[in-house]
């Protein structure tokens, strides 16, 4: 038994695990934090519903993610993962990514300008986080898209090599 087929169930329990969070998360955390919270005063008011739909599509983006794994792992285990299916499994977590990253990217200039426009909230801790922040995400996307490369290079060369055997 391979390695792939001993942790394929554990995996499975994970994302399903992982799965019912975020959807719990999406239905009851996020709307509870940001509409019906009063705590902050008026100063959070203008966030609610950018934060709120931030979270709502980065949680949404997360669950694209674990359905294409969940996919992509079932194409490991019956040693198909070299083929043009898994390549729109994983062009789809690629774009899932960049869109996060763009919602990503627009709050953080959101939230830059708000804090730069506000006089007491001028504290230049925020801004760097939200950057550095902001760059992780675009070097994971792009490492995602490296990734899907070098699958279709393999599936390429795969492809061939049967053609030949």
């Amino acid at each position: 038994m391979s390695i792939v087929n001993r942790l394929a169930f554990p995996l499975r329990v994970l994302l399903v695990m992982v799965f019912v969070g975020l959807l719990v998360t999406q239905v009851m955390s996020f709307p509870g934090e940001f509409l019906f919270t009063t705590e902050e005063g008026p100063r959070a008011d203008p966030w609610r519903w950018p934060m709120l739909v931030f979270w709502e599509l980065q949680a949404l983006c997360l669950q694209v993610v674990i359905v294409c794994t969940w996919r992509l792992l079932t194409l490991v285990q019956r040693d198909r993962i070299f083929t043009a299916a898994s390549l729109r499994w994983v062009d789809v977590i690629a774009w899932t990514f960049v869109a996060a990253w763009l919602a990503l990217a627009a709050m953080a200039a959101a939230l830059i300008a708000y804090t730069y426009f506000t006089p007491e909230l001028r504290d230049p801790g925020m801004p760097v986080m939200l950057i550095g922040v902001t760059l992780i995400g675009a070097v994971l996307v792009l490492l995602i898209v490296v990734m899907r490369d070098l699958l279709r290079q393999a599936t390429t060369l795969r492809t061939e090599m049967e053609g030949v055997i």
